[in-house]
């Protein structure tokens, strides 16, 4: 038996095997797939929030990105501003990446470490209050701008961990703001917002 090249014609002569054809049911219900998270402990499932070790990871990763691309930024002004008139375009792309890393990586680390530290603080606050609530996060944001600032002196700490309150306040002040327009608009569809 020769061998027959196949043609393009033969591709819509074929019909594909659909295994789910004769189902009439969604594939969903077919499987019963769960549709909220599954806990190995059942107490694990009653709590609405990230074990310490869940936010020790979120805090520092995000605090490290957003360090690292405000450094990068920083840097990037730097090395544009470096430039001198007579330089060639290698040279001025050299010092602008230069710049980025440099600043991307020193930023990066100190907003890690601040991360790191508010993180922990929390947690530990949240462990010994045995409660969940606004007051836990700007105590952590105290205590991390005062620990942060510790060897620079009593009085730089001090005032570092008013700053990181005082921060962490208004960040949580407008993620309620934020979550209750969003309320708002969800149930109150006819409010102009």
């Amino acid at each position: 038996m020769a061998y027959q090249p196949k043609h393009d014609n033969d591709d819509h002569n074929r019909r594909l095997y659909n295994p789910y054809q004769d189902l009439q049911i969604p594939i969903q219900t077919l499987y019963q797939l769960p549709t909220s998270p599954e806990y190995l402990f059942s107490e694990h499932s009653i709590k609405k929030r990230r074990s310490w070790s869940e936010n020790l990871v979120y805090y520092t990763g995000a605090c490290y990105l957003a360090g690292s691309l405000a450094g990068a930024a920083k840097g990037l002004v730097d090395g544009v501003r470096a430039s001198e008139p007579g330089d060639t375009m290698k040279l001025r792309v050299n010092r602008i990446l230069n710049g980025s890393g440099h600043e991307g990586r020193k930023f990066g680390n100190r907003a890690g470490v601040i991360g790191l530290l508010y993180s922990g603080m929390e947690s530990g606050v949240e462990k010994i209050r045995d409660t969940d609530d606004i007051v836990n996060s700007v105590v952590a944001g105290l205590g991390t701008g005062a620990v942060y600032r510790a060897a620079a002196g009593v009085r730089s700490a001090a005032v570092a961990g008013a700053v990181g309150g005082v921060v962490v306040g208004l960040a949580v002040v407008v993620g309620l703001a934020v979550a209750a327009k969003q309320v708002v608009k969800r149930y109150v569809p006819n409010l102009p917002i």
